[in-house]
């Protein structure tokens, strides 16, 4: 059993561990998601022609609601589209 004095950051126990901090284990869930439902999505070049650099991006829904941007569609759009271009490309976007 591993005892850690209280005012300690758990930063360094994550790695020694090697788990994922639980924001990044929401992060992961949330594209793992996105790849596994990636047909239930639009992209921006199904949307419009014109061709830019954000053609491969997934097309978020403009709804104003907060609970709809605070939930796992909207945040896993996001967050997928903050991935860089050539990991698109290898998950074959």
């Amino acid at each position: 059993m591993l005892i850690i004095p209280c005012r300690v950051s758990c930063h360094e126990l994550f790695k020694k561990l090697n788990v994922l901090p639980p924001h990044s284990q929401y992060i992961l869930s949330l594209l793992l998601f996105v790849v596994k439902n990636i047909e239930e999505f639009i992209l921006n070049y199904e949307v419009h022609s014109i061709n830019t650099r954000h053609r491969s991006d997934l097309h978020p829904l403009s709804i104003k609601l907060t609970k709809y941007k605070k939930g796992v569609y909207h945040s896993g759009i996001k967050i997928f589209n903050y991935l860089p271009q050539n990991t698109k490309n290898y998950l074959g976007m």
